[in-house]
């Protein structure tokens, strides 16, 4: 449940970033680490000490999807939003603009 209010909404921000593949990782990694903060560590019973939680059990104790899956959902469903929009919308025209022709060569110039 503080996974879910506190900390999602703050990473919600990315979700604009382009969604490379190292991107990507770095989120898995920021939910892993979050996740073994939020569950705490777990005894062994064979050494009798306290270990980190591995990945398989982090996924066994909190079962839903990915960040990035989530993140790619919510663009899809954002972009279907946009797609059913009148054409007068300029969400709609952003979406759908296809730019013509080349900029100018170099760094642009302060006049």
């Amino acid at each position: 449940m503080i996974y879910r209010t506190i900390i999602l909404p703050v990473v919600y921000g990315c979700e604009t970033w382009s969604l490379t593949l190292k991107v990507e990782s770095r989120l898995k990694v920021l939910e892993n680490r979050v996740l073994r903060r939020i569950f705490g560590s777990k005894k062994d019973k064979i050494a009798g000490q306290c270990r980190k939680l591995n990945n398989k059990e982090l996924k066994d104790l909190y079962s839903t999807s990915k960040i990035s899956s989530r993140f790619k959902s919510r663009r899809m469903r954002m972009a279907g939003h946009v797609a059913c929009m009148v054409e007068r919308r300029g969400a709609y025209w952003a979406f759908v603009w296809k730019p013509e022709g080349k900029g100018p060569f170099g760094r642009p110039r302060c006049r």
